[in-house]
């Protein structure tokens, strides 16, 4: 390609480009606004409709306009030029004239009778010789600048091959432009014996002139239509659409909390009686909402007091149970095995209560997050060996996986640690001695730890329950240490102070796999875990531990996949 030409097309291009870039935003904006607006879509639709029905309606009242015009028109012409052309037929073949002057004068006189303006129309005339003629004693004769080369050869071979009156519409010249019009035409004889074709013209430019004005009329009054009928139901929408947004934007401010937000009402009609009946629902969710707050703090400060109160006597009760405990060995057996009950169970209610002081803080909204750089894995192996002595009372094998020794994340060890610590115990307490793997990975924004045993596994709702405070799978199943029911829930609440995820999944007989993810900076938002959940070899292979996998399934039972995000 020529290279000028190929500069000229790039700067053409480059030219443009901001054209089509207007033009892609405005399509854009105008396809937002058609999904989002209601009156919009309503007032578009009403004046495209209505446009469509007035080009309908407007073609066929203007073929109808148009047609009548033509007829009326033909049928006046057509009437006039019988006559006119008869009665010029009439002198020319009645005539005696025979020698030229005569003949030309005979001529003249009766083309005279043929100018008119043939009832408001303009009326032309053309006589002209037929190709075979020979001595002629009058030539082309017309009343304008109009030749037999204007004439539609149709009409000229009509007129040649015939004796009869015929007719043909024509485009007829007139300066720059050409104008409609009809030909008449027959065929005459004059002396001495030659033939010529004689035509009457009719000038229609008036009858357009009417069409073209009828046209701009029908334009203009259908715009001025269709502007008011955007008008009138731009007015009606809005009429009915702005009640309904001003509620949907008073849903949205309550569903966020502004409880005390209300809709104005006017009237008495459909959309007041919404008003109101939004406006009742408001104030009795607002109650309600409020009366449960109040309930829930009263909750909250009854658990936080009695909790706190309960700590001294206990703190006697235990001090006086380690002294039984300590001197079991003097007592019968009956008197030593209850000092054992006691200091167990003083024991486990000591931890049950701490963990309440712990849910009264996260519920209050007062627990504080003492976050700092810290590596995993020494949180991940202190977790590890607190859980040691457990592992060898079960018989569980307790193994940490990963192909990474580092990663330093932002995080508060001690909640981090309680959490592994958490999972670990239960997964050694439900492991049946099988092997349990807690399993480390990271990428650039996340770290996950997995914590996997082989033991009774869960079902999908026993998964999807089992950050419930105070649940158990099953009330009947043993526990080797003791719990409060409200481990997994704090770990919950833990996880979600980080930001992070904590998702459970199991199948009965197969196991179960709880997985920790936390984003490795405070100011990130997790959006996909390190580690896969269910683990690969839930699906017959191998675990993956290093290629990051999308969080689109956490609970999996004989195949089926339910979600389970908790945090």
């Amino acid at each position: 390609m020529n290279p000028a030409l190929t500069r000229w097309l790039s700067g053409l291009k480059a030219a443009a480009a901001p054209f089509w870039r207007a033009v892609l935003a405005g399509r854009d904006k105008i396809a937002a606004r058609w999904r989002r607006s209601l009156q919009f879509r309503t007032v578009t639709a009403t004046v495209l409709l209505t446009a469509f029905a007035f080009l309908g309606v407007g073609a066929f009242l203007s073929s109808q306009i148009a047609s009548g015009l033509y007829q009326d028109r033909l049928q006046q012409a057509e009437a006039e030029s019988r006559q006119e052309l008869n009665r010029a037929k009439s002198i020319f073949e009645g005539s005696a004239a025979s020698d030229r002057a005569t003949v030309t004068s005979m001529v003249a006189d009766t083309l005279k009778l043929l100018e008119g303006t043939g009832g408001g129309t303009p009326r032309y005339y053309l006589l002209t010789p037929m190709k075979d003629a020979q001595n002629l004693y009058v030539a082309s004769r017309s009343n304008t600048s109009i030749t037999a080369s204007i004439i539609p050869e149709g009409l000229s071979q009509a007129v040649a091959s015939g004796t009869g009156q015929y007719r043909q519409p024509m485009a007829l010249p007139r300066g720059d432009h050409d104008v409609p019009a009809i030909a008449f035409g027959t065929q005459v004889s004059l002396p001495p014996g030659n033939t010529y074709a004689l035509y009457l013209i009719y000038d229609l430019s008036a009858v357009q002139q009417t069409l073209d004005f009828i046209h701009g009329i029908l334009w203009i009054g259908g715009g001025l239509l269709l502007i008011l009928t955007g008008g009138i139901v731009w007015l009606l929408t809005r009429a009915v659409v702005h009640p309904v947004s001003q509620t949907a934007i008073a849903a949205e401010k309550l569903a966020a909390g502004q409880l005390q937000e209300r809709v104005e009402v006017r009237g008495e009609d459909e959309l007041a009686r919404l008003g109101e009946s939004f406006n009742r629902m408001a104030a009795s969710l607002q109650e309600q909402i409020t009366q449960l707050a109040t309930l829930s703090e009263m909750q909250q400060r009854f658990v936080s007091d009695v909790s706190h109160e309960l700590r001294t006597p206990l703190t006697t009760v235990r001090m006086a149970a380690e002294v039984l405990y300590d001197a079991r060995s003097d007592f019968d057996a009956i008197n030593s095995r209850s000092a054992e009950l006691l200091y167990h169970q003083v024991e486990r209610f000591q931890a049950l209560l701490a963990d309440l002081l712990e849910i009264s803080r996260f519920d209050a909204g007062v627990a504080v997050l003492e976050a700092e750089p810290t590596e995993i894995f020494d949180v991940v192996r202190h977790a590890m060996e607190g859980a040691q002595p457990l592992a060898e009372n079960s018989g569980s094998e307790l193994e940490l996986v990963s192909a990474e020794t580092s990663c330093v994340v932002e995080m508060d060890p001690r909640r981090i640690d309680r959490i592994l610590r958490n999972l670990i115990v239960n997964a050694l307490e439900h492991g049946e001695g099988q092997p349990v793997e807690v399993i480390v990975a990271s990428s650039e924004d996340a770290v996950a730890v997995e914590v996997r045993d082989h033991g009774i596994g869960m079902t999908p709702l026993e998964a999807s329950r089992v950050f419930d405070r105070f649940w158990r799978a099953d009330p009947a199943r043993a526990r080797t240490t003791g719990g409060s029911g409200l481990g997994l829930s704090i770990a919950t609440e833990d996880a979600r102070l980080h930001g992070g995820w904590l998702q459970a999944w199991g199948q009965p007989g197969k196991g179960s796999c709880f997985r920790l993810t936390l984003p490795r900076r405070r100011d990130t938002v997790l959006t996909r875990s390190p580690l896969p959940l269910p683990p690969a070899e839930a699906h017959g292979g191998p675990a993956e531990i290093s290629a990051p996998e999308r969080q689109d399934v956490q609970v999996t039972m004989e195949g089926e996949h339910h979600a389970t995000d908790v945090g």
